[in-house]
């Protein structure tokens, strides 16, 4: 039986992995180490653990505009667009300079030459020309914060339009002010309502039409501040807008359509930034298959990245990923307006049991808790409820009362309840008189509690007064058209809320500089080539990642000496750099007992070697270990976001059950844990049929001594596989009995 390596996580564990003695290194992406006093510092790998909020204000209210290429003439695209930003800027107060060589005057408005010729420096420059670069600079030098550039052919269009694009952003680098856009349009100067009241969500798309449905939610009284259409973002990004909007007091959620992410490392920084101040956000992100990533790409030149690896990174910084635009409307309703919970519970209240019943088996289903009302409550409530009905939750009334105040005392009452943190009634038609009633008590009961009240008025319909005034007029009131919407909202509404609650930002901890481990690690990289099984496990031992013994030998004699000391039984294996796949070679040779049986492995293996026309550097002789559950842990290379950290079911099934986890570095202990809480076979690390608990501590702390190695040799290092990394029995650790590793 082998001894544990591995010690408590937490302060124990991080001093140990981060152990001190390090010499600062030149970072693969940047030009000189990091240090704690750096005005922006970077991590290990060389990416930024800290971003500016900009600020955006002067974009969304500037206070002067200039129309470059204004015009009047009717019938053309920028006649309309001009028309349409002078209207804009009467109504907030921004005062407008029509810009045009050939016009003295643009819709009665003095119409100027040219930028320099302005009567005052603006804050805003919207560019209504074909090609904007020979703009920039004009702009720079009348010392113009802002552009909005509507022309589209650029990246959008292929290989040509995004060096064009290139052209465009290098000119803006240059000139010190900010672009939004191209390819973006006039959604950032729509008329937003100024009589709602209540926290807002903030808009940002890249594509204008995919905003309308949350646009369109001021009609029913949610109020909308800002609308962000980021285009092809050649300079402000997604992730820019994201921080502005994280940091702005009015803003209760922010809702986004995003097409591709500009820089990986960028929106993480933006998501962690909206999570400590504990801004919900909910986003639509298509690319989940190739056809959705190759329109995207057609339609704003965006880099969409690996979906799984998409997908993983937002749920690790709390962003709240749906896949409808009503999903992202309605789950952004909820969480502008909704304070935070007092329970995780929900009740379900409904006029028919059937109702109650479907609503209830799909929240369930969903992850929702609905707890059982205690005894004392359900007596309570059946002092108005028929005692034949379930008042257990759901709670069925058998038809709301109408003719007094017993329905709006069964509203409070439920709310009452301490278990009860979310009240849903879902009504499937409407009833009259008994549905309007039913509305009219939960307005009123909404009003005078803290806790979510969420209604489904399922009536195909939509024209009922019910619905209309009473439920939509409310503010208090979240109102949706789906069983599906209201759950998805709800859950998310509940989960955001635990998240933050425990949340730290994972860039406090991030390792600044190398450990001691990458001095070793690093005389071991072979740029451009796969290392041998052999040199792959001692780049596991420099990080502490545990290996079982062995010895690489060149003779039969000397595997026999080497079993000896190893002790027997052994496994042989042929090691080898271009060696990937060695059990279905039969160059694995297990439980071997005695020196003849490790002189004829021997034998075989390099005859077997021989004859595939594989070099080998030797042969291993290893100590077998005992059974454990098998998994892999592994890092591999994304384009977007750099080296991920992937832990899953291991073994020869690792490519059929496709069971595994991945994290975007860096992440802390908690991820790791949250991690294999997602595979399906966790089951099998807490033991089975008889089967005792696996050592998941070891295994959490592999996981994260692999995230070290990821972080310190990004540059160096694109792929690495452990499999199988054999978790012992509680108490006595994991052993990586394989692995892989490739050099940059």
């Amino acid at each position: 039986m082998l001894g544990s390596t591995h010690g408590t996580l937490t302060t124990d564990f991080r001093a140990r992995v981060e152990a001190c003695g390090e010499t600062p290194r030149a970072a693969v992406h940047c030009t000189a180490p990091a240090s704690a006093g750096d005005a922006a510092p970077l991590d290990v790998s060389g990416r930024p653990l800290h971003s500016d909020v900009p600020d955006l204000d002067r974009l969304f209210r500037p206070e002067s505009v200039a129309v470059v290429g204004a015009s009047d003439t009717e019938g053309r695209p920028a006649a309309g667009i001009t028309r349409r930003l002078v209207d804009w800027a009467g109504r907030v107060g921004a005062r407008i300079h029509p810009v045009h060589p050939a016009r003295s005057a643009v819709y009665g408005l003095p119409c100027h030459p040219s930028v320099g010729a302005l009567p005052e420096q603006v804050d805003l420059a919207v560019l209504l020309v074909a090609d904007p670069l020979p703009v920039i600079e004009e702009l720079a030098e009348a010392k113009v914060k802002f552009a909005v550039a509507f022309a589209s052919g650029f990246a959008e269009t292929g290989a040509e339009g995004a060096a064009a694009q290139d052209r465009l952003a290098a000119a803006v680098r240059r000139s010190g002010l900010r672009l939004l856009g191209p390819n973006t349009n006039l959604n950032a100067f729509e008329e937003f309502r100024g009589d709602l009241e209540g926290p807002a969500i903030a808009l940002i798309t890249q594509s204008g039409h995919q905003g309308r449905p949350v646009y369109a939610l001021q009609e029913l009284g949610i109020r909308l501040s800002h609308w962000a259409p980021t285009g092809n973002e050649a300079d402000l990004e997604t992730a820019d807008f994201l921080s502005y909007f994280a940091e702005r007091p009015e803003v209760g959620a922010i809702a986004a359509y995003v097409e591709g992410l500009k820089d990986g490392r960028s929106f993480l920084l933006a998501a962690d930034r909206a999570a400590r101040n504990k801004v919900p956000v909910v986003a639509v992100k298509v690319g989940r298959t190739e056809a959705g990533a190759r329109t995207a790409a057609s339609h704003t030149g965006k880099l969409t990245g690996a979906d799984d690896v998409v997908d993983a990174a937002m749920r690790q910084f709390g962003v709240i990923r749906v896949d409808g635009l009503d999903e992202l409307q309605d789950t952004a309703a909820l969480l502008a307006r909704a304070k935070p919970p007092t329970a995780d519970g929900v009740a379900v209240y409904s006029i028919s049991g059937g109702t109650g019943a479907h609503f209830a088996d799909l929240a369930a289903a969903a992850g929702l808790h609905l707890p059982t009302l205690p005894q004392a409550r359900q007596d309570e409530l059946h002092q108005w409820i028929p005692p034949y009905l379930s008042t257990a939750n759901p709670i069925d009334s058998g038809g709301h009362p109408v003719g007094d105040e017993r329905g709006r005392k069964i509203i409070d009452a439920i709310l009452a309840d301490p278990s009860v943190g979310v009240l849903v009634c879902p009504i499937t038609g409407p009833f009259p008189p008994l549905s309007d009633r039913l509305v009219r008590d939960l307005v009123d009961a909404a009003e005078h509690t803290d806790k979510p009240v969420c209604v489904v008025w399922g009536s195909p319909v939509g024209t009922e007064d019910a619905y209309r005034t009473t439920l939509l007029g409310s503010s208090r009131v979240a109102t949706f058209r789906t069983f599906g919407n209201c759950i998805t909202a709800v859950r998310a509404y509940l989960d955001h809320h635990r998240f933050t609650a425990r949340y730290r930002s994972p860039f406090a901890d991030a390792p600044r500089t190398p450990s001691p481990s990458y001095r070793k690690a690093q005389a071991l990289m072979r740029p451009g080539e796969q290392l041998s099984e052999h040199a792959a496990k001692q780049l596991l031992r420099a990080y502490g990642i545990r290996v079982p013994r062995e010895q690489l030998v060149t003779s039969a004699a000397a595997a026999v000496r080497a079993a000896g000391l190893v002790g027997y039984p052994v496994v042989m294996k042929a090691s080898g750099p271009q060696l990937a796949h060695k059990t279905e070679l039969g160059l694995v040779k297990i439980g071997l007992t005695s020196a003849s049986q490790v002189r004829d492995a021997y034998r075989e293996l390099t005859d077997i070697a021989r004859y595939e026309g594989a070099p080998l550097d030797g042969i291993l002789v290893c100590q077998m270990v005992q059974r454990g559950v098998e998994m892999v842990v592994g890092v591999t290379r994304d384009e977007l976001f750099g080296p991920t950290v992937t832990v899953g079911l291991g073994g020869v099934l690792v490519e059929v059950l496709h069971d595994a986890a991945v994290r975007v570095p860096p992440f802390g202990e908690d991820q790791a844990r949250a991690m294999l809480a997602e595979l399906r076979g966790r089951a099998l690390l807490d033991g089975v049929r008889g089967a005792p608990p696996a050592d998941t501590d070891a295994l959490v702390e592999v996981v994260l001594r692999v995230q070290r190695m990821a972080m310190e040799l990004d540059g160096v290092l694109s792929e690495l596989d452990v499999n199988p990394l054999m978790v012992l029995p509680r108490g006595q650790g994991a052993v990586a009995l394989d692995a892989l590793a490739v050099c940059r």
